[in-house]
């Protein structure tokens, strides 16, 4: 029996159409003479209002021709009309409306959420562990931003109330993470924006597989795909000698570079691995 009972009531409920839902304002049509009260109703996308009839000889009639039309009754009698769309809805008796008994429907826009987005790091990056990472986030609304919230995971780094949206996280070790922004406004919306970055163990730098060719001389270095690199060219190894040659992000490992200019002088190479932007 308890069973048959609670299947009876889901049933009922989920048969409840959206407009079920939505909130009735009522305004009262010749109350205290050739009135309606309240004169100015305001109201949400989606509810309804329904005037009632108190006098006689009134009708609830927009100023805008064919929007809603009650036609002229006496008390007591209703009409309820629901507002789709946002905006000011101005109306009339049209009856008494030399006598000043007009009103107006004030229809709030629903709100929007925000837009946050992460500007910094780009999805997919990759730095080398232990990585620390700054999180830059923009974010706007058409009401105003109150909080961005930024995490690792499920771990919240900071809030942040006011821009610059910002929050910065130390000592990553290797593995995948996400990156997360929540931005809050006035009205409560929420959204979210999230990166994905991958932090690696470096490996160590090797030159290795020389070789002079007719034109050009090569190598390779080991990498890790993804990570930055410099390659510099010196012919007498001074400190102020050192000219960069090529700054590459690495796509494979190894990295075979070649260069192009060289010539039988003496010359020597060295590769960096530039720090975590």
């Amino acid at each position: 029996m308890k069973n048959c009972i609670s299947a009876t009531i889901v049933a009922i409920f989920l048969g409840l159409a959206p407009s079920d839902f939505a909130a009735t304002a009522t305004v009262q049509a010749g109350s205290g003479g050739n009135i309606f009260t309240p004169a100015t109703t305001n109201i949400n996308v989606g509810d309804r209002v329904i005037w009632v009839w108190s006098g006689l000889n009134h009708s609830s009639t927009s100023d805008t021709a064919g929007l809603w039309d009650s036609g002229v009754f006496n008390a007591p009698h209703s009409f309820t009309n629901q507002f789709n769309a946002s905006g000011t809805f101005p109306y009339h008796c049209t009856i008494h409306v030399s006598f000043g008994m007009t009103g107006s429907i004030i229809v709030a826009a629903p709100n929007s959420p925000p837009s946050v987005t992460i500007t910094n790091p780009a999805s997919g990056t990759v730095l080398a562990a232990p990585a620390n990472v700054t999180i830059q986030a923009s974010a706007t609304d058409d009401g105003t931003v109150t909080n961005v919230q930024f995490l690792v995971g499920s771990t919240v780094l900071t809030n942040k109330a006011a821009a610059p949206f910002f929050a910065v996280t130390n000592n990553l070790a290797a593995g995948n993470y996400t990156l997360s922004a929540i931005a809050s406004d006035n009205l409560g919306a929420k959204a979210t924006n999230a990166v994905n970055i991958s932090v690696v163990t470096p490996l160590a730098l090797v030159i290795s597989a020389p070789q002079l060719l007719a034109a050009s001389f090569q190598f390779n270095y080991s990498a890790n795909t993804g990570l930055t690199y410099i390659v510099q060219r010196s012919t007498n190894l001074a400190v102020p000698d050192w000219i960069s040659m090529v700054t590459n992000t690495a796509a494979s490992n190894p990295v075979v570079f070649v260069d192009s200019q060289a010539t039988n002088s003496p010359g020597f190479y060295r590769v960096g691995r530039l720090p975590n932007p």
